[in-house]
Parts: structure tokens; C-alpha cells; sequence
């Protein structure tokens, strides 16, 4: 197997191929997740890629966030500098770019974030020019197993560190709620912020870091191509510790350099380790404390400042810090061979003790030594003009498509509805009641779906491209989270909804030139997360802002809502002149009265309910990223 290391700064790129990886992924200064990285200019790319294939190390490039109309012709450019340049791959998420860049006679791996997790989505990638799937991080070790054999393409595992909460890193809750979004590379992490549940307080959508070197051995066996390390906004040494650690066990190699290099490792960085979902799911959150602490040494009674080190793993001139519950009190060195002594007042008591520092970590700092400078120039970017036609968009009256999970809202929104999304219990007496109303009925399909289990004939709405591949034959929608923002977005479904974090200016210029039927998400509560969490309750999670975030689970995972609901009652007739198809309102679990307000309000186009829809909401309303973008 591959171990795939991350390179976030010329520093990181060194220290990784030192390390002993066998492939090295970065990005450059845009169109990628981690844009406060500190990436590479073309200039330094040029020379890193010189530099890693001079070493015999692959790389691979990040082009992973979704990409604006106006961006197009800068990204696919891009694309084929990295290809001039001798990039070995590029990683990719947007179904769009994808689609601009099939000429260009380069590697494509699909990001994790495409949401790769059947043998259909394997499929899929074939058939699209991709030679490399990310697959998704909540598949376990059997569902890997399964899915993983004869696939028809390369597949690719995270291994080590940090993993998003939200599934498949599909998150609206940074961009949402604080105007950054993780799409766009620019995740302000609410994810590790305290929330408050029924029973108290915590981190509770923080998750330890994955550390699933156990596992090893059998994503081996079942035909993994490649293990990646998460990790490119971290230190050069934690770039060499892991790259390390990684290449030493997939050789086989035992005992105590390993040992060593992992203990350093998760002194170097640690906010706790699990298994991710490779290990089922047990205990994916840390929810005592978000942020790096080092290694847990244990708890000590500190008396007159001072606690003894003898017989503990902790040795002269180590750091450590001190916590007293969720508060780091004070760190120091320790600067005796066994009395660990604080240089400040602190009264008797126990204290949890990290190691944020040994010395070993100098030498290792020496090892890696100074990044050579990377230099190019050889080669220039030649920004491409992107043809688009305009499609024949014409004024109209759009489509009211609902979404709905029970059959009393049903029976409530049928008479004002062209089309239901039914994601509830009892499809069959939902279609028929569709069909005698003489409404479309489709049925919403689970958001994580490893193995297809559907087998009716009705029209269905996706979220993945492997349940495109699975549905073949079938009507198919497209939900909000296949991430269209642009016109590019391959046109092979019968109607796709376009992503909920475009601007009415993007809106526009993408339906003006894209040929398929496009809709528009216009009332409802944004879901902010889908997440596979076993342990996150049906409940009210509530912020350190006092706002309330509904969460809803199914038998797949949890959904966690906005606080307010979007409203674009008053943008209807703006979007129908842009030639918007059809207009979505989310009605799931919804009380009747407010589901049949609102469907018969934007059915009729009255403004005038405004005001009674903001009451039956809970007094707040708000317009999501109609009219302030990201």
C-alpha cells in the first residue's frame, strides 16, 4: 500500500518525504480545503513536484473546493498547469470542474467529499475518468471490505488525523451560520465549539483524531491502494512522525523505533484518538476538550507545587501542561530528574497532566532541517476561455416541490404541491396519495447508502454520485448536497437543485447557462450536518449564542437543522424570471399548520403571509446566502 503524507508548506513537503512516504498531497494558493494553509505558489509547486519526484515521491494536488462560474476558466487552467508541470493527480469534488477538465490527460482522484461509499460509486468514477476514489470516512472496516474488491478503480483510506463530523465533510454549519464555508475551503470549525444538550455541557461534535494503524492489515487485504494522513495545517514534524510511523508499520516493522515515533507523534499533536468509523463507531468524540493537549500522562496530586516523577513516563526537560478539569491551569519544563516543580502558585490538589514537549523533538527538527527553495517559472499559466451557451430559459411559473416525512403534512401541502419528496415511513401509501392528487411522488433516499436497498420504480432523489450509478433508469433528482455552483455540472439528471450557498448573482448566471432543469431551495431549516455519530441523540443542541439547532435522527444517522428558517417568499418572482424550474420547501418535521401555510403562501406567491409564517417559526426568518454569498 501507498502512504500518502501531507505537505502544507515546503517544510511539510521535506519533512513528509524524509519521513519515508511514498506520495505527498498539497495545494496551491486557492481551490483548496485548507486555504489557510500555507500552500504553495505556482512558482514553489513547480519545484516541489522537481523536488518529490527527484526523491521518487508522488504528488498529488488539492482542487477540492466547488468552484464559482466565474472561477471556471481559472481552475480548469490551473489544472493543466499542474499537468505541464508533471502533477501526478489532482483531487477533486466539484461534479462541474470535473466535467471541464475530461480533456486534460491527468490523474483524477475524487475527494472524500464527493461522498464515494458503494461499488455503484466506484462504478461511477470509472465511467467518469476517475482513476482514484477517496472513499468516504464512515464506512467501517467490513463495509470497506465489501465494497473495496473488484473495485474497478483505486481506492484510498484515511488513516490519520483529523475527521469532519459532518458526513463525507459535506458541512453547511460554518457557512451557514458564520458566513465561511468548508466547501470553499474556509471552515471556521464549529464543530469544536461547546454546545449544550439535555444532559450538559461539552464538545460533543468534536471527534478524537483517527489513529487506525490496527487496521491496517486488513484494508491491505481487502485491496486499499493507498492510506492517507490528515494533516496539512500542521507542523513539518508531525508531517515526519506520521509519514514515519505510517511507512514503518506498512513494512512491517515492529518495536522500538516505532514505538518511539508514535509516542512523539501524539505528543507532537493530540486531541485524543480513536479508530473513526474503521473501528465501528464506538467513540468517535472527544468531547471533554476540543484543542491539541499533547499526551496524557495521568493524573497527579500536586502538593506545595510540586508532584513526583518517578517511575512515570515523564523525564527531565520534558513540557508539560496542567489541567483542572476543561481549564489548563499552567505549562513548564520539568527541571529535575524527579520532582516535576510548577514556577507558579497553584493549590494542592489532582491535575491532569499532558506532554506537549520532548526533547527528542529538536533532534527530529534537525533531521528535517531547512526546506530547500523550491523554484520554477518554467512554466506559465494560460487562463482558457470557458464557451458557454446560453441555455433557452423563459419567464415562467416554477414548480412547487416539497419535502416531507410524515402523512398528515402530506395530506396538508397536496393540494398546493407539483411534487413531493417523501422521506418518511409508509412510501407506498405516500405514492398513492400522490398519484390519485395526480402529484409527482419521489422518494428521498437515505443519505448514506453503502449497499442499494431500494427496489421500487418511482422517481428518487440523490445525494452521491454512486446512487446516479445505482438509480440508472430511474427519474432522478439531485439534492442540494451534490454541490451544483456552476453550469459545467454534468446534465444527467432530470432536475438538480443548486447549492444552497450561491448568491441570487450566481444563481442567475448558472441557470442562464446551464441546459438542465435547475431548482431553488426557497423555505425551510438548512440541514447544517448529516452526520453517521451513533451517539448524538434526537434533541435541541443549543450554542454558547443560546441559538437552538433541531436534530433529527433516522435509522442512517442524525440531521442537525438551523436555528431559523430560510424564507425567499418574496424572491419568487426574481427566480422564475432567471428560469428557475422548480421552487423546494422543506416541510419535515413540521407541524400541519405551518407546512399548509406555507406551501399555500408560495403557491399563491402571497407576501402577505410573511409576517403569520414568521410567527408559526418562532419569530425568526432569515435569507441564507441569497444576498451574502461566500
Amino acid at each position: 500500500m501507498e502512504i500518502l503524507a501531507p505537505a502544507g508548506s515546503p517544510e511539510g513537503l521535506v519533512a513528509a518525504i524524509k519521513g519515508g512516504c511514498d506520495a505527498v498531497y498539497m495545494g496551491g494558493p486557492s481551490f483548496g480545503a485548507r486555504a489557510s494553509a500555507k500552500n504553495f505558489t505556482d512558482t514553489e509547486m513547480e519545484g516541489a513536484v522537481d523536488y518529490a519526484h527527484r526523491h521518487g515521491v508522488k504528488v498529488n494536488v488539492t482542487v477540492n473546493t466547488i468552484i464559482k462560474n466565474s472561477e471556471m476558466g481559472t481552475a480548469v487552467s490551473y489544472v493543466q498547469f499542474l499537468k505541464d508541470i508533471g502533477a501526478d493527480a489532482v483531487i477533486i469534488q466539484d461534479l462541474g470542474l470535473l466535467n471541464s477538465i475530461r480533456h486534460i490527460p491527468i490523474a483524477k482522484h475524487a475527494s472524500t467529499q464527493m461522498g464515494i461509499h458503494s461499488k455503484e460509486g466506484l462504478q461511477w468514477c470509472a465511467d467518469n475518468g476517475i482513476s482514484r476514489a477517496i472513499l468516504a470516512r464512515e464506512l467501517t472496516l467490513e463495509e470497506i471490505e465489501g465494497i473495496v474488491k473488484d473495485s474497478p478503480v483505486e481506492t484510498e483510506v484515511f488513516i490519520q488525523g483529523a475527521m469532519c463530523y459532518s458526513m463525507s465533510g459535506g458541512c453547511l454549519f460554518s457557512s451557514i451560520v458564520g458566513g465561511r464555508s468548508g466547501n470553499r475551503g474556509e471552515c471556521a470549525q464549529p464543530c469544536r465549539k461547546k454546545y449544550r444538550l439535555p444532559e450538559g455541557e461539552g464538545y460533543f461534535l468534536s471527534n478524537a483524531d483517527i489513529y487506525g494503524m490496527e487496521a491496517m492489515e486488513r484494508l491491505r487485504d481487502a485491496g486499499v491502494a493507498s492510506l492517507k494522513i490528515e494533516g496539512r495545517m500542521r507542523s513539518p514534524a508531525y508531517a515526519y512522525l506520521s509519514s514515519k510511523a505510517y511507512s514503518l508499520a506498512n513494512k512491517g516493522m515492529t518495536g522500538k523505533d516505532l514505538d518511539d515515533t508514535v509516542s512523539l507523534l501524539k505528543t507532537v499533536f493530540n486531541r485524543g484518538f480513536c479508530q473513526g468509523y474503521l473501528g465501528g463507531a464506538d467513540s468517535l468524540v472527544q468531547s471533554s476538550y476540543p484543542d491539541n493537549r499533547g499526551l496524557f500522562m495521568g493524573s497527579f496530586e500536586v502538593k506545595n507545587k510540586k508532584f513526583s516523577i518517578k517511575g512515570t513516563d515523564i523525564n527531565f526537560k520534558d513540557g508539560i501542561s496542567l489541567f483542572k478539569s476543561d481549564t489548563k491551569v499552567g505549562g513548564f519544563k520539568v527541571a529535575d530528574q524527579n520532582w516535576a516543580v510548577a514556577p507558579f502558585a497553584i493549590p494542592d490538589g489532582v491535575y491532569d497532566v499532558y506532554r506537549t514537549y520532548d526533547p527528542r523533538l529538536d533532534e527530529i527538527k534537525n533531521l528535517i532541517g531547512r526546506a530547500p527553495k523550491l523554484s520554477g517559472g518554467k512554466v506559465r499559466r494560460n487562463v482558457p476561455e470557458i464557451g458557454m451557451q446560453k441555455a433557452e430559459r423563459l419567464t415562467k411559473r416554477a414548480d412547487i416541490s416539497v419535502y416531507v416525512s410524515s402523512m398528515k403534512v402530506l395530506d396538508a401541502v397536496l393540494p398546493y404541491a407539483d411534487r413531493i419528496y417523501y422521506d418518511g415511513e409508509g412510501i407506498q401509501e405516500a405514492e398513492s396519495a400522490c398519484t390519485k392528487a395526480g402529484k409527482e411522488f419521489v422518494r428521498v433516499l437515505p443519505r448514506f447508502e453503502p449497499f442499494k436497498t431500494d427496489t421500487g420504480e418511482y422517481p428518487v432523489m440523490v445525494h452521491n454520485p454512486g446512487q446516479i450509478q445505482a438509480y440508472k433508469g430511474r427519474r432522478i433528482y439531485g439534492s442540494y448536497t451534490l454541490n451544483m455552483f456552476n453550469s459545467a455540472f454534468p446534465n444527467v439528471l432530470h432536475q438538480t437543485t443548486m447549492s444552497v450557498e450561491m448568491t441570487r448573482s450566481e444563481i442567475r448566471e448558472t441557470a442562464l447557462y446551464y441546459p438542465g432543469r435547475v431548482e431553488q431551495m426557497v423555505f425551510g431549516r438548512t440541514e447544517l450536518m448529516f452526520t453517521r455519530d451513533p451517539h448524538l441523540a434526537q434533541c435541541v443542541l443549543r450554542d454558547e449564542r443560546e441559538y437552538e439547532f433541531p436534530v433529527y435522527r433516522d435509522g442512517v444517522g442524525a440531521r442537525i437543522l438551523n436555528s431559523s428558517d430560510t424564507m425567499l417568499l418574496d424572491r419568487v418572482g426574481e427566480l422564475e424570471r432567471y428560469g428557475i424550474d422548480s421552487l423546494g420547501i422543506d416541510l419535515r418535521k413540521r407541524p400541519v399548520r405551518l407546512a399548509s401555510e406555507v406551501a399555500s403562501a408560495f403557491h399563491r406567491r402571497d407576501t402577505g403571509r410573511t409576517e403569520e409564517i414568521r410567527r408559526l417559526c418562532g419569530g425568526t426568518l432569515n435569507t441564507g446566502h441569497y444576498l451574502r454569498g461566500v
